[in-house]
């Protein structure tokens, strides 16, 4: 999966941040929960899930370029909205050649997340 070699880089950037608990998909880390839904049967789970000093969880997960955005949007519209319920945000980790793919996908769908460069 190409997703792996970023995973790293990803921990590295939360891993920055002032978190009190951060759980990622990578060997060493808690896995961040899995969301199942109820029509679908379909999981979802983010690539890292951090909460910081002042309590608000937050979801990251690393954006590349898919031929089925659909997922993604779905994916990504639901981290946002339970990032929202705990008082964080959704950070999108956008390799280089992946940035403007992800922002189109965000400005299209209203999706209240943060778009950083990885």
């Amino acid at each position: 999966m190409k997703k792996d070699k970023y995973l790293k880089k990803a921990v590295a950037w939360a891993e920055k941040k002032a978190t009190i608990s951060l759980k990622a998909i990578p060997e060493g880390y808690e896995n961040p929960k899995i969301f199942t839904s109820k029509t679908n049967q379909e999981e979802i789970q983010a690539d890292l899930s951090f909460v910081t000093h002042g309590g608000a969880k937050h979801y990251s997960s690393v954006a590349l370029k898919n031929d089925n955005p659909k997922k993604l949007v779905a994916k990504w519209k639901v981290l946002s909205f339970l990032a929202s319920m705990k008082r964080g945000k959704l950070h999108l980790l956008a390799p280089t050649g992946h940035k403007a793919f992800t922002q189109k996908l965000v400005d299209r769908h209203h999706i209240n997340a943060v778009i950083h460069s990885l």
